[in-house]
């Protein structure tokens, strides 16, 4: 991996890996829709006037707008808001363990796609090494009912549609001219549309306007969703999407650090070993990973004069 790749890596995991207790704040004041809309909306609000002072455009084909709005469905307004109604009877632990298993939905689809064929033992061993780590650190077994729940399914189908949204995002919008930047603000732009579209679906509540739900709402649309979204675009672009999906195993060790840190939550020998697991898996994955790019994105990429 690129030592810019790996520094982009590592921020994002850090902007991702609070996302769940933001999350689990922010709904003792909002519902999941109404979180998703205002996240999606201040995402926008926060890259499009950075992109248009930097000169650029908006895409002005209808079938670039097209695969935004699929993109924005199926990374955005679909697993956020899988996420805020799963998190009303999960644990923020419990949402990180399943939350896991989305590069092993990206590593399927891509293979399914044919976006990336490539099978070795590096890649499949750091794929279950990640994924056990991450286990070890949350001791899913002490919550095994959260995970049965209707909750625990709604986080488990976001995480399949995220890991449907790598590969889609990876073969139809990364390297195709267009400047990570545009193509994450568009995006946003598309899926705050498409959540005020669903507002009828739980979203015309009355908020409970507190502290600490309006804060945490203010770092996921900010900072989780808009500066999270260049970031994961240009991984997507210099990496591939099944390698740009392992950002997910950085999460829970994101997330046991904060907690050992800011609140004392207490750090146990389980959770350091899983750890160890889940950068080791991370190292394998990353090891002689070609980049992904299609006969299509090839000539897409040639025509629209990008490198």
């Amino acid at each position: 991996m690129r030592r810019g790749s790996l520094v982009r890596l590592l921020m994002l995991a850090l902007l991702w890996g609070s996302g769940f207790l933001w999350i689990k704040l922010a709904l003792r004041g909002f519902s999941p829709v109404q979180i998703v809309l205002v996240r999606l909306a201040l995402g926008s609000l926060v890259l499009v006037p950075i992109a248009l002072h930097r000169g650029l455009r908006f895409p002005a084909d209808r079938k670039t707008w097209g695969h935004l709005f699929v993109a924005a469905l199926v990374a955005n307004s679909i697993p956020y808001t899988l996420f805020g109604v799963g998190e009303r009877t999960v644990d923020s632990s419990v949402a990180g363990v399943l939350n896991a298993t989305t590069p092993l939905w990206t590593a399927l689809f891509a293979f399914v796609a044919g976006t990336d064929r490539t099978a070795t033992w590096s890649r499949g061993m750091g794929l279950a090494l990640g994924f056990v780590g991450t286990v070890l650190i949350f001791t899913p077994w002490k919550s095994a009912n959260e995970i049965a729940s209707w909750g625990g399914l709604a986080i488990l189908a976001a995480s399949v549609s995220y890991g449907i949204s790598y590969v889609y995002m990876g073969r139809f919008l990364a390297n195709r001219g267009i400047p990570p930047i545009m193509l994450s603000a568009s995006q946003l732009a598309a899926g705050t549309m498409l959540m005020v579209l669903a507002l009828p679906l739980g979203g015309l509540t009355a908020p409970h306007w507190r502290l600490d739900a309006v804060i945490s709402l203010l770092i996921l649309g900010t900072l989780g969703t808009g500066v999270a979204y260049v970031l994961n675009y240009r991984l997507i672009s210099d990496e591939g999407p099944t390698l740009a999906s392992t950002t997910t195993y950085l999460l829970p060790v994101v997330a046991v650090v904060l907690g050992a840190i800011v609140v004392a939550e207490p750090v146990t020998v389980p959770m350091v070993f899983g750890m160890l697991l889940v950068l080791g898996g991370v190292a394998l994955t990353q090891r002689h990973a070609p980049r992904l790019i299609t006969r299509e994105r090839d000539s897409v990429t040639t025509r629209n004069g990008a490198p």
